[in-house]
């Protein structure tokens, strides 16, 4: 058998993750009619069809499965190898971590303390998205980890792990005659900002209001809490939702005031990671700290 152009095998296992050419062509940087062009070039060198049509998006045909499996056990231990070279080295130790936006800042700050050692030899780096990116990008081995507000799913997300870090309680805040406020009734009068409907905190306080009858008045959502905390910082007639532990951010400087707790509601942070990361030196650091005092 004569050599199988590997570059030609990885287009494909990119066009079977991301379902279609166009989203394997961006990720690949390169032009949709190239890819197109490797696959074909693929398919006559195994002489037979890999990838068939199924309404928008593009799935492996029976060949394809078979040659999809090869490829992804190569090219997940190629990744494998990249990540235990890349940690292994004593200088500079390079870890990403992929961090839900709906998350209090400090404490993911506080959290991410834990991965850095005592000779500080590491070089991280932080993105934030939704939970949902994240995982992708975790999946693709563009992340080492995950801080998020909720677990992965294990059936859906095979190779990944999670660990709950703890729990925060959640309140209103306001800053603008926040001791008038009569709690939970001025929630219907008095304009609220909440997280956005797509963080796991977002649903969470729409199924509160249902279940407690209240109709919110919403003047905005936010996925960033950070971003929804400045917002309230200026438009301070607005009641927010924010951990029970903002206080602690903003000290008194601020003037605000929490105008009711929520005891139905806790922000839960988990961290997230593949499994060829479980002896990754800050990921260990991270699973073993104890963060009770940070969530109390």
């Amino acid at each position: 058998m004569s050599h199988l152009n590997y570059n030609h095998l990885y287009y494909f296992w990119m066009v079977c993750k991301k379902g279609s050419v166009t989203k394997a062509a961006e990720a690949l940087f390169l032009t949709p009619q190239t890819v197109t062009g490797q696959l074909k070039a693929l398919e006559s060198r195994l002489d037979g069809k890999l990838t068939k049509r199924n309404g928008r998006s593009i799935e492996p045909t029976e060949l394809g499965q078979l040659i999809y499996q090869y490829a992804d056990k190569m090219f997940g231990l190629s990744y494998e190898m990249l990540d235990i070279v890349n940690y292994s080295q004593k200088e500079n130790l390079l870890f990403d971590v992929g961090v839900a936006d709906a998350l209090s800042k400090r404490l993911v700050s506080k959290i991410l303390l834990t991965t850095i050692p005592s000779d500080n030899s590491i070089h991280l780096r932080c993105f934030e998205s939704t939970h949902e990116m994240l995982l992708e990008k975790l999946s693709q081995h563009k992340l080492d980890m995950i801080l998020s507000d909720c677990p992965v799913d294990s059936t859906q997300s095979p190779g990944l792990f999670s660990k709950k870090l703890g729990e925060s309680g959640m309140a209103f805040f306001c800053s603008a005659d926040a001791d008038k406020v009569k709690f939970p009734s001025d929630l219907e009068t008095r304009k609220l900002l909440i997280p956005g409907s797509r963080t796991a905190m977002g649903r969470k306080v729409q199924q509160w209001f249902d279940h407690q009858g209240i109709h919110p008045n919403i003047l905005g959502e936010f996925d960033d809490l950070a971003l929804m905390k400045a917002f309230a910082s200026y438009h301070r007639d607005a009641i927010f939702l924010a951990p029970s532990t903002y206080l602690n951010e903003v000290g008194q400087d601020e003037n605000i005031m929490q105008v009711g707790k929520v005891k139905e509601m806790k922000e839960e942070y988990y961290v997230i990671f593949a499994e060829r990361m479980i002896q990754h030196p800050a990921v260990k650091r991270v699973c073993d700290a104890d963060f009770s005092s940070l969530f109390e």
